[in-house]
């Protein structure tokens, strides 16, 4: 399980490493276009039942911590699927991996 922090808020966002690769491309990708956007996401076990929401802005900083030291290879139409959302007006959403194509891995 990576994690995502944001800004001085001392609360840890934790995804799994798979998911937080896909997200970190999106999010980087957004950022450095200067786009402002949501992230929303469903509390995990251990938590209390929800959701989540932040607004992410470039000037807040924002870190990614992984467990696993290798980046795990990525599923482009997962990225597309993530980045879709992402232009959406409810941002992104943290959907489930695509996988209906065996090719769809890239390294």
């Amino acid at each position: 399980m990576g994690s995502i922090r944001y800004g001085a808020d001392d609360d840890t966002i934790r995804v799994d490493d798979r998911a937080l690769a896909h997200l970190k491309v999106v999010i980087a990708t957004k950022l450095r276009r200067n786009e402002s956007f949501t992230l929303s996401w469903k509390h995990g076990d251990g938590e209390p039942v929800g959701r989540s929401t932040i607004w992410l802005h470039p000037s807040i900083p924002l870190r990614f911590s992984f467990d696993e030291p290798e980046t795990p290879p990525l599923n482009v139409r997962w990225i597309e699927d993530l980045m879709h959302s992402a232009n959406s007006t409810g941002g992104i959403t943290l959907v489930d991996e695509a996988r209906d194509e065996p090719d769809d891995e890239r390294a």
